[in-house]
Parts: C-alpha cells; structure tokens; sequence
C-alpha cells in the first residue's frame, strides 16, 4: 500500500485534487471532513490558518487509525495542519500543492466548498502563511506540483508519481 499525502496552504486545491481522484475511484480523504481535525485553543500571537487563539489541527488517533488500517492499494491524503510532520514516516509520498498569491486570493473568494478565506483578515493571514510556512512544508515534500495549470494536468503528475494509471 502506498500512502500520499497532498498538502500546501489554503485556495491551493487540494480538496479539490483529492474530490477527483476519489471521482476516478482511489481511496482519497479530505482531513478537514470526517472528523479527521479539530479546533484547538493556542496562544493568540502564535501564527495560525484560523483566528488568533484558534487553530485546526489533525486529530493524531484518527489519522494514525486511517493510515494504519486503510487497505486500498493507494492512500491519498489531503491537508494541512501544524502536527502533520509528526505523520511524514508513514507516508511514501509528500506533495506540496502551490498556486501564485493572486490565484489563491480568487480561489478562496469564490469557492463554495469552505467558509475560509471570505473575510479580508483570512486572505490576509492565509498571504503570510504562504510566506512562513509554505518553505517548511516546501522542504518536507518529495515533489511540488503548481495547480494554476488545469486540474486534468495537476492529477496526471500526481498519479505518476505513485505509479498508477491517470
């Protein structure tokens, strides 16, 4: 079984990516749904994908459970959250999903999957995330896929990778 986990910052497209492949059949789970993560108190100053005070993390029981029991030939993985490096050695394949800044800023204003991302303060924050923590994870990744080429394109790299038919 090979594990993949797709990550990158808010309005990159991984909901999206893993949407498509589980349309094309494969085993792909969004981290933000299935109570998969979860809303933690942290200091107010600490730099965060949500309010001051606040963030969504991966609820490490459920994801060690998912990617310990999940017996599909391929695994993929979509997120991004402060304790998913403590997850990287079950996985075969880190990918980061990247976008230019302005392509972000439209994704996360029209799309109707995610509340996040609708007030100036979430676009705001989400900029300087891409800033401090799109280069640790940029690091951590095997590959890193830009998604402003058309989806059909972003999903082909990322089935090659694991070698499997797009």
């Amino acid at each position: 079984m090979k594990r993949v986990l797709l990550t990158g910052m808010s309005g990159t497209g991984k909901s999206t990516v893993i949407k498509e492949l589980a349309a094309r059949g494969y085993e792909a789970v969004d981290t933000d749904e299935g109570g998969l993560s979860e809303l933690v108190s942290v200091p107010d100053d600490e730099p965060t994908g949500l309010d001051p005070g606040q963030d969504w993390v991966w609820r490490e029981d459920r994801i060690h459970d998912l990617l310990s029991t999940c017996d599909a030939d391929v695994l993929f993985l979509g997120g991004c959250s402060p304790n998913q490096g403590m997850f990287y050695p079950w996985f075969d394949h880190v990918v980061l999903l990247t976008a230019p800044a302005d392509l972000i800023v439209e994704r996360l204003a029209t799309r109707t999957n995610n509340p996040y991302g609708k007030r100036p303060e979430d676009v705001a924050r989400t900029l300087g995330l891409l800033q401090t923590v799109e280069p640790m994870l940029r690091r951590g990744a095997g590959l890193v896929i830009d998604t402003s080429v058309p989806l059909d394109r972003v999903v082909a790299r990322v089935l090659r990778l694991v070698g499997v038919g797009a």
